[in-house]
């Protein structure tokens, strides 16, 4: 069991934009968070990221066995560089997404990282929320709650994720707990860097387009991101949420246009889809604090602020790890996870009551 009151605790997060695991410590009980310790960021090689990026679309019943190998690895290089915690939350990489459906499936096995590393991993923090009718996701939310108080917050404020999907969280730092009705919503917002880095690399052999320089020299086709605005997703009311892929068709919209302009309106649909997406929050943010890799894109940034009539700014201004705060946030779900203490609502993932989640792996011990 965990020790009573304040623990170490390290979260990974490996994002649908296959870049790579972030790791990062959290000391915290659960509940309030205590400070911030070590990070560290393994990059997925080209080879290993090619190879996930086959394998995306594939769920539990298919043969995953050499990716999940590959994502446990990279994990554990990351994790064994911080040295002995407390416990871990293991996100896993998702491979596939569908609620309502098949589920979801986080590729990796906890259990392998727990006998390897020598302490407690929380892991598989989707499925049981989608068992009970969720959407799974998104479920950063109650780690942004603590974050707002964190930062003494005194006004709504929004955590803005731009990864692979785009994902918010609207927060009312007025509540005292996370599952109170009304502290929360969140959902994802459209897709994020995801379309942009897959054009990128299939154009460009580039990861991601730096800084946003190739969209903010070309012309955004507008009829092309109204198309895509006029997609259901758009007018369900939240909480929601997307798989990696939910927007295929907007790559293929972009086909015959210039490299710079393909660019340009897959992020100017970026820019759109939030800027609808805070429309449908209970009331205006006072400011809108951007994680994600999606916050050193300039062109993306700019468009924010420009569309939204609050203040809009990378965490970084407030004090915050802006490429480890997921990772931090599975380093806070998982102490949540080991006490039993809800890591979802019904304002966050759509489930009928605040419920707990995820796996406990212990290490296996030699007879």
């Amino acid at each position: 069991m965990l020790q009573e009151d304040l623990v170490t605790a390290l979260g990974t997060m490996s994002g649908t934009s296959l870049d790579g695991v972030d790791a990062a410590i959290v000391v915290t009980d659960g509940v309030e968070i205590a400070g911030f310790g070590g990070t560290v960021y393994r990059p997925y090689g080209a080879d290993e990221r090619q190879f996930l990026r086959q394998h995306l679309g594939l769920w539990q019943d298919d043969d995953v066995r050499d990716a999940a190998g590959i994502v446990e690895y990279a994990h554990w290089e990351a994790m064994f560089a911080l040295g002995y915690v407390d416990v871990a939350g293991f996100h896993g990489q998702t491979l596939a997404h569908d609620p309502g459906g098949r589920g979801t499936h986080q590729c990796g096995n906890g259990q392998h990282l727990a006998d390897a590393l020598g302490y407690p991993i929380a892991w598989d923090f989707r499925t049981a929320d989608v068992g009970a009718g969720g959407q799974g996701a998104p479920l950063a939310p109650f780690f942004h709650f603590a974050l707002a108080k964190w930062i003494k917050a005194e006004e709504p404020v929004v955590f803005l994720n731009l990864g692979g999907v785009g994902n918010l969280t609207w927060v009312n730092p007025a509540l005292s707990d996370p599952a109170d009705n009304g502290a929360l919503v969140a959902f994802d917002t459209g897709p994020a860097n995801a379309p942009i880095n897959d054009l990128m690399m299939l154009r460009r052999n580039k990861p991601f387009d730096a800084k946003g320089a190739l969209a903010k020299k070309g012309e955004a086709d507008a009829d092309i991101v109204k198309a895509f605005m006029a997609h259901p997703y758009f007018d369900q009311e939240p909480p929601k949420s997307l798989d990696r892929d939910a927007f295929a068709d907007l790559g293929a919209a972009v086909a015959t246009l210039k490299d710079a302009d393909a660019v340009a309106t897959l992020t100017l649909a970026v820019v759109i889809s939030v800027a609808h997406a805070i429309t449908q929050c209970p009331a205006p943010p006072a400011r809108i604090l951007v994680t994600g890799g999606g916050r050193r894109n300039r062109t993306i940034m700019n468009g924010l602020a420009l569309a939204l009539e609050c203040d809009v700014a990378a965490v970084e201004d407030v004090g915050l790890n802006g490429d480890m705060l997921e990772a931090q946030a599975f380093a806070y779900l998982a102490v949540r996870a080991a006490r039993g203490l809800p890591i979802s609502a019904p304002t966050t993932t759509g489930i009928p009551d605040p419920m707990t989640g995820g796996r406990i792996a212990w290490p296996t011990r030699p007879d």
